[in-house]
């Protein structure tokens, strides 16, 4: 959920607008954006947004927050083109100013100078952003690594912070992600190499799971199934977006088109290949659906081969696991990136290691480092390192407003920050009433219940209980329920049954005191009251 904001001669220019997943912490949730509440009060003075690339957790909120920030946006042609499509898909393809830069291009969003470098990454086209003011420069890393055989665009632009560091650089915001690797994070050459080893030697059917943004590791894969005599079909419907955002943009060209899911059925199991979506154990990606043996177009099973071409986030272990255990008891050889066969490549990762870190910042000389990206053990880790480089470390989190200049920076105020769950075509608050009331009902239930009563407050007819997820349908124990609740009201005070919000509530309060003490929960309880 990457939202960053800059200031300088009172305007603002935000740089990344990314989601994240609900996960263990929030399954009520599938996916959240960061609450825009306090740059929204500011939005006259929003000169513009940045993206410095396109995965999810910097791109993927702009569509659903666009329409309270209502600025300029800035990218490269492959983040354009992602963004294009992401805002078609709400309507918003005409009402937006995009503009597009180079990679490694220069622009101007006054007061602010910029100018893109060339990052490695496992997306194309991910850049620094090096932001020029009358105060210092700053360099916003996004995130990178360095990677001397990227496969798709050029090597990370060393030559180019150099030069920039040798301008004299105020301040590094920079990614901690790998920190706590000591060698370099490896090359997507070496990936593609060792892909096409293990493909090849593949005799069944072949799936093979990563991030869909991840251009040259769907090339790698594509290569190595031509080498095999095999054909490629796409599973996910990112992936298929990504590739034709690739494909548009001039990548991929080496690589024959992709087959149908709907062709794959009729192909030999030793003539098909897949790529698919949910290398994190998305619940409705198309891998899941593979391994719950769910998918309406394909199945796998004994003698096929499933190839985890990226790692686990963290807090998404279980997830993963599942799947990969579904897919083992289906009879699949599951391959993941610790297990490869000879030890070869088959995966690598696109953020710093600490060798790398120490490698940029003898380039850059920052005179402020800010780390990003991680946990607080991660940003403590890397201020290490920035401070054994010379340079000093400030630490923040969330909503810390961080003085860069004039004077000696540091923190100088808090914003309010929060997060909403996207909720269909609604933004939810995390914490609101009805985020709160579905988390409630996820662990505790929900009783319904529906009576008619006179104008004297007497029951008419029968009262009906239902409890979804308590008690099963039509069971004696609502049968039960709704006898008390009949009892309840003919025992009630006249001037209670007679007040409509009065019976309303001890009905509720009746109800969640008789399934507590039968079941030892505390259930939401919905009342519908019709007085005939």
């Amino acid at each position: 959920m990457n939202l960053n904001v800059y200031r300088c001669n009172g305007a603002y220019l935000a740089v990344d607008c990314g989601l994240g997943f609900g996960g263990n912490d929030n399954p009520e949730v599938d996916v959240m954006v960061p609450d825009p509440a306090w740059l929204v009060e500011r939005r006259k003075k929003l000169v513009g947004m940045v993206i410095t690339h396109a995965h999810e957790d910097h791109i993927g909120a702009v569509a659903h927050l666009w329409r309270s920030l209502g600025c300029p946006i800035w990218g490269t042609p492959f983040v354009i083109s992602v963004l294009r499509r992401k805002l078609g898909e709400v309507g918003l393809g005409h009402d937006v100013e995009l503009n597009t830069v180079q990679p490694g291009g220069s622009f101007s969003i006054a007061p602010f100078e910029c100018q893109f470098l060339h990052v490695s990454h496992s997306i194309p086209e991910a850049q620094a952003l090096v932001l020029r003011t009358p105060y210092g420069t700053v360099v916003h890393t996004g995130d990178w690594k360095m990677d001397p055989r990227p496969m798709v665009g050029p090597p990370t632009d060393e030559a180019g912070f150099a030069k920039v560091g040798e301008e004299g650089v105020l301040a590094m915001i920079c990614d901690s992600t790998n920190v706590f690797e000591e060698k370099p994070a490896g090359s997507e050459a070496d990936v593609r190499e060792g892909l096409a080893k293990v493909i090849a030697a593949c005799k069944g059917r072949v799936a093979v799971t990563c991030f869909a943004t991840n251009v040259a590791r769907v090339e790698s894969i594509a290569l190595a199934a031509q080498a095999a005599g095999r054909k490629v079909a796409l599973f996910g419907r990112s992936l298929r977006n990504a590739v034709t955002s690739a494909r548009e943009c001039g990548y991929l060209s080496q690589v024959h088109d992709f087959i149908s899911e709907e062709e794959a059925q009729y192909l030999a199991d030793r003539e098909l290949l897949l790529i698919c979506t949910g290398s994190q154990g998305e619940e409705r990606s198309a891998m899941a659906k593979i391994a719950a043996d769910n998918h309406p177009n394909v199945t796998l099973g004994e003698g096929d081969t499933v190839i985890f071409s990226a790692r686990m986030i963290p807090g998404n272990e279980r997830a993963v696991q599942r799947m990969q255990d579904e897919l083992t008891r289906a009879g699949c050889e599951v391959i993941t990136p610790d297990d490869a066969p000879g030890g070869v490549k088959v995966h690598c990762s696109g953020h710093p290691s600490k060798a790398e870190l120490q490698r940029l910042y003898a380039l850059v000389k920052p005179k402020y480092a800010v780390p990003t990206h991680g946990e607080w053990r991660h940003l403590s880790e890397h201020a290490g390192v920035a401070e054994d480089a010379g340079a000093d470390a400030i630490l923040v989190e969330d909503g810390d407003v961080l003085r860069l200049a004039p004077g000696r920076a540091d923190v100088a105020g808090s914003a309010p920050v929060g997060r909403l769950a996207v909720d269909g075509p609604r933004l939810l608050p995390l914490e609101g009433g009805v985020l709160g009331a579905r988390k409630r009902m996820l662990y505790n239930g929900v009783v319904v219940a529906s009576l008619a009563v006179d104008r004297a407050g007497k029951v008419l007819g029968q009262p009906q209980v239902s409890a979804p997820g308590l008690y099963e349908a039509d069971g004696e124990e609502t049968a039960q329920l709704s006898g008390e609740l009949a009892r309840l009201v003919r025992d009630l005070p006249d001037s209670l049954r007679g007040e409509d919000d009065a019976l309303r509530e001890a009905v509720r309060a009746a109800l969640r005191k008789a399934v507590g003490r039968r079941l030892k929960k505390r259930p939401n309880v919905e009342v519908h009251l019709l007085r005939v």
